[in-house]
């Protein structure tokens, strides 16, 4: 088991339709939605980084950066993701799950403990990628409805292009 340096945010939705993100490391980021399926995030920061966060399948965030560099995360519920190999959580605390996740981390007495099963892929095949989008994309039409699909990441995006939500991509 591994225990991540946890990094919160708070998410502020801005005029335009983009998001103004601050991490309480002192970062910033500025997001905006890039596609129609709410599954791209564009975003720059405050450090002149920029890149793209992609949701794949089985709650895998893809992180691009303008450079070409890759690294994956993974959503594991109560508005938490983790980075690379467990070193890192951000945590939204703008999210009522984010907000529940820390208190339920306080009621068990023990900071957050990341498992070998909820850490992201250090890599996949293009392959592996493809199958990940296809397995996303089917749990959007399965849901139908504008639900999540099954996985519980998309249960407070509303999928209009204009519009943001408290948990996107950690």
């Amino acid at each position: 088991m591994i225990r991540p340096q946890e990094i919160g945010y708070s998410d502020e939705l801005l005029a335009d339709g983009s998001v103004h993100r601050r991490y309480e490391d002192g970062r910033e980021e500025w997001r905006r939605r890039a596609d129609g399926t709410g599954r791209l995030v564009r975003w720059n920061d405050d450090r002149g980084g920029s890149g793209t966060d992609e949701l794949l399948g089985g709650r895998v965030v893809k992180r691009t950066l303008a450079d070409g560099t890759v690294t994956f995360a993974r959503d594991i519920g109560y508005g938490r993701t983790v980075w690379g190999r467990g070193e890192r959580v951000t945590v939204n605390r703008t999210s009522f799950g984010g907000r529940m996740g820390v208190l339920l981390a306080g009621l068990g007495g023990a900071g957050l403990v990341v498992t070998a099963a909820q850490l992201p892929p250090v890599s996949l095949t293009p392959e592996e990628e493809e199958e990940l989008r296809q397995q996303a994309r089917a749990q959007s039409s399965s849901a139908g409805d504008g639900g999540d699909g099954g996985d519980g990441w998309d249960a407070d995006w509303d999928h209009g292009e204009d519009t943001w939500s408290d948990d996107d991509f950690g």
